[in-house]
């Protein structure tokens, strides 16, 4: 008798923990996979994000250890060690871009692109800082008279949101600008490979919207480019001299607009059109976005990207699945619309909330391509 009474007890023990057991699985069945950030610490190495633009570590200029973390929408410096003189080339240009980098192109560019042909490149940046490194926070536009995919360009134009330490741009300060709504201290002069234009913050910017185009103008103004030269490169990121890591670019996006023929040939065209529709309260706000296949072909498995201007976050979403809730945004097809045929239109909506003044996003790219706004 006392033999079955165990026997029942451990009959009902295990018969609890597969219970348990069962119960776990189904739990970790239905939890939906999280982000795994990839860690690049190989020179050259790169990895792709939002499946349209590319993070690299560039460890050009030192052999001490650098390693990037690309995250969902930019990437820290994870390791930065070493250091090099401030009177010289920083260690490094760990960034993001948009476009062709030494023949490695980000998935689904339209660069590179004729000047004349561009209408507008809307971009926005945030980066984080630390303290303890010297370093500039660099965005580069890289322009060209043909439209190379590698090598080294022309044409460097460098936008210095902060610089820490004792460092200065290549060459010398050559006055002042209003450029994009912002004074600058314009500085120009030749690395011994291209020509360098670089425009600094007198103050440290945190984060930002603008076209890229109004730099480019610059260039043109000043005889460093022509209208019939090509934009083959968007990229931000940091040039560290000392040390380095924690430093960030937390949200990128990149969008270049072109007016007729093909992506990358001198007219280059967009094969979508977008509608962003807003109802708007003091802190609040809804839009509804429709999305135009003006194409000839079926977008399938579609993805419209854009980025929420400073101060916005999507509290909720339908018809599209969006991802993160604030900065470089993508939104994607659910199961049920997942194809645009050549004319049609596929729409869906967000909610969120807002600080300071409400603005719409400035530009929109559909699976890779440009789209232009309605």
């Amino acid at each position: 008798m006392q033999k079955s009474k165990h026997r029942r007890r451990a009959q009902a023990l295990l018969g609890t923990l597969l219970a348990s057991l069962v119960t776990l699985a189904a739990l970790l069945t239905a939890a939906p996979p999280s982000h795994a950030d990839t860690t690049i610490c190989e020179e050259f190495g790169s990895t792709t994000i939002q499946g349209r633009y590319v993070v690299q570590n560039n460890r050009w200029n030192t052999s001490a250890t650098q390693c990037v973390t690309a995250t969902s929408s930019g990437f820290r410096i994870a390791q930065a060690d070493g250091s090099v003189p401030t009177n010289g080339a920083p260690k490094s240009y760990p960034s993001v871009f948009n476009g062709c980098h030494y023949t490695n192109c980000s998935p689904g560019t339209n660069l590179p692109a004729r000047l004349g042909s561009i209408t507008s490149a809307p971009t926005s940046i945030s980066y984080s800082y630390v303290s303890g490194a010297i370093y500039d926070a660099a965005y580069d536009i890289w322009l060209d008279p043909t439209p190379r995919t590698d090598g080294v360009n022309r044409t460097e134009i460098m936008i210095w949101f902060n610089r820490v330490g004792s460092v200065q741009p290549v060459g010398s300060q050559v006055g002042t600008a209003t450029v994009a709504g912002r004074q600058w201290q314009v500085w120009s002069g030749n690395n011994g490979t291209n020509d360098v234009l670089t425009f600094v913050a007198p103050s440290a910017i945190d984060s930002w919207n603008f076209d890229v185009m109004d730099f480019a103008r610059q260039a043109i103004s000043r005889g460093l480019a022509q209208d019939s030269w090509y934009l083959t490169s968007i990229q931000a990121g940091f040039e560290p001299w000392q040390n380095g890591a924690g430093l960030a670019v937390t949200s990128f996006s990149s969008t270049v607009n072109v007016g007729g023929g093909t992506p990358g040939d001198p007219g280059g065209s967009s094969a979508c059109k977008v509608a962003y529709g807003t109802n708007v309260w003091q802190g609040g706000f809804t839009a509804n976005v429709t999305v135009t296949n003006t194409g000839s072909s079926p977008v399938d498995g579609w993805k419209l990207a854009f980025t929420l201007p400073a101060g916005q976050r999507i509290t909720s979403a339908w018809n599209a699945g969006i991802s993160p809730s604030s900065g470089a945004v993508t939104a994607g097809a659910m199961a049920y619309n997942a194809s645009i045929a050549p004319g049609g239109q596929v729409s869906f909506g967000l909610q969120g909330t807002y600080d300071g003044t409400f603005t719409k996003p400035s530009g929109f790219s559909l699976n890779g391509t440009s789209c232009t706004i309605a």
